[in-house]
């Protein structure tokens, strides 16, 4: 519940705040949110089965984000930049629908 209660926060302080991002990290702010939301989602399904972890989520949230952005800029580094980053947020993507469909299977017993 902290969890949701800070994102909520985070959100609403964002909106009024408005913050710069620095135009080093704007290539890499869509994978980190993309990867951010594979994190929330697979603490939502883990919450559904009953073996959340706030330490699990914490470390799961951070290591989703680096990595990603760490194999992103690696492929920026060598020349792939724009194909890695698509592989990236294929993978994310398929993980986070499967959540969603585990997530949807519990809630509605189908």
């Amino acid at each position: 519940m902290a969890a949701v209660l800070g994102l909520i926060i985070g959100v609403v302080i964002g909106v009024f705040v408005q913050p710069d991002i620095p135009v080093v990290l704007q290539p890499y702010l869509p994978i980190m949110v993309v990867a951010a939301l594979d994190a929330l989602v697979g603490a939502a399904r883990a919450y559904f089965e009953r073996s959340f972890s706030d330490k699990v989520f914490v470390i799961s949230f951070f290591s989703n984000v680096i990595t990603a952005t760490l194999l992103v800029l690696l492929g920026n580094q060598l020349g792939v930049g724009s194909q890695l980053s698509t592989a990236v947020i294929v993978v994310l993507g398929i993980r986070i629908f499967s959540n969603v469909s585990t997530i949807r299977r519990f809630i509605f017993k189908g």
